[in-house]
């Protein structure tokens, strides 16, 4: 019997089948969630809710990818073959409906095999349904035997994190990542102001966290541009530079913006630079709406020079994201250690080109987002070890809101998502301040 599993739908576009489309487009033609979210021609038309919901939906299939996985395992003697894909991406979403989510049995079960119905696999209805009506029995107890931290982590990362962290480590970072993070909110100025409006948490770093919901568009000083959305560790690096009022600042491989609108808050004339002109458009569209003014321009960094040395750099290079997890689960399946080392190769040349822009005594900061000490670290290490003209300048923990743990011995700042884990964790980041010589 034919099996299709090209879409046959007809009826009109729903989350869950949304979300089977964007399951699909992450996990087998390895485009990035955000990305497939924003070109899926059914995404917009969607009310708010239901869009949310999608997005839900998918997130939560990547996060316990592991788990949902084994389960499927246990339940089927045999692995569907290629060719039913689609159904295996129909059990994931109804497994994470079942018992991540907390769907009702029927709903989940129900929905799902009008999917699978939907989609013309009319031979997999009675798989689908037996495995997710079994589940709905047994899962639960399964559930609770599973090491979540490790199976919902790929080998090769769990492997990288256990040599650079330590096991323990590994698995703090891991058990991080298993839930949704918080969202954290950047405000220009009077920030106990907003900290009551917004019903917020002030972190020690300065940066809000809101736990209430809502669509951030309709939060309370989101139209006037009072804040914006950052990681509370997204947000440290810019604040290195100490007082830039008035100063000339490059902010590089700038977009999305968070950093430089912080430049620009601080009081610094910034020049942005971005090799994306998409990229750069959006950076263009959040610093209009904050009515902070900056300089940006399309181009490649490794080779752009300012007219003249400038004191103050900050480069946030392209990097793996593996400290984003917890914001972006989809990076765990669109990465490999090829990445790691073709990544760090880029960054090598970035970090080159923008100590060349430095005037003598000029600072860079280097961060990424990135877990792996190969992008981090030690890029900071083999360029001194080559005698690159510049110097470490330790990072104090007061300049960090006083978080000894996520300052290195080398004076480096170095954040885990298991780090502020009584305030809901932060993202994994990694920053040096460097200072060129003369």
């Amino acid at each position: 019997m034919a099996v299709h599993s090209a879409p046959t739908q007809t009826a009109p576009a729903t989350a869950r089948s949304v979300a089977i489309d964007l399951i699909g487009a992450v996990l087998r033609r390895k485009r990035p969630l955000d990305d497939a979210i924003e070109d899926n021609p059914e995404m917009g038309g969607l009310p708010a809710r239901d869009r949310a919901f999608a997005r839900l939906l998918v997130a939560t299939v990547l996060r316990r990818l592991g788990q949902i996985d084994a389960l499927i395992a246990h339940c089927l003697n045999t692995p569907l073959p290629p060719r039913a894909a689609m159904v295996h991406d129909m059990l994931r979403l109804g497994i994470a409906q079942l018992l991540f989510l907390r769907t009702p049995p029927h709903a989940a079960v129900a929905t799902t095999v009008d999917l699978a119905d939907l989609r013309g696999f009319l031979s997999h209805k009675g798989l689908v349904n037996a495995v997710l009506r079994r589940l709905s029995q047994e899962g639960a107890a399964l559930v609770v035997q599973q090491d979540a931290p490790r199976l919902n982590t790929p080998d090769w990362l769990w492997r990288a994190w256990s040599e650079a962290y330590g096991e323990a480590g590994a698995r703090g970072i891991a058990t991080a990542h298993l839930k949704e993070a918080p969202l954290d909110l950047t405000v220009r100025a009077d920030r106990e102001r907003w900290r009551e409006i917004l019903d917020a948490v002030l972190l020690p770093t300065g940066t809000l966290r809101r736990t209430g919901g809502g669509a951030i568009m309709s939060l309370p000083g989101y139209s006037e541009g009072a804040w914006w959305v950052q990681d509370a560790a997204a947000a440290i690096p810019a604040t290195l530079f100490g007082d830039i009022a008035g100063q000339h600042v490059i902010d590089l491989c700038a977009a999305p913006g968070g950093k430089t609108a912080q430049l620009a808050a601080m009081g610094a004339r910034v020049t942005a630079i971005d090799r994306s002109p998409r990229r750069l458009e959006r950076l263009n569209a959040n610093l209009a709406r904050l009515a902070l003014p900056v300089e940006s321009l399309v181009a490649d960094a490794s080779v752009w020079r300012p007219r003249e040395p400038v004191r103050y750099v900050l480069l946030d290079a392209p990097c793996t994201a593996t400290g984003a997890i917890r914001r972006h689960p989809d990076v765990p399946y669109l990465k490999s250690p090829d990445d790691v080392a073709r990544l760090a190769a880029v960054q090598e040349r970035l970090v080159a080109a923008a100590i060349d822009m430095l005037a003598p005594g000029g600072m860079l900061v280097y961060c990424t987002c990135s877990l792996e000490p190969q992008e981090g670290v030690q890029q900071v290490q083999r360029l001194l070890s080559r005698g690159a003209p510049v110097r470490r300048q330790p990072i104090d923990p007061a300049e960090i809101g006083g978080l000894a743990q996520c300052v290195t011995p080398d004076g480096d700042l170095r954040t885990l998502p298991s780090h502020l884990a009584e305030l809901d964790g932060i993202d994994g980041f990694y920053a040096a301040r460097l200072v060129r010589n003369g």
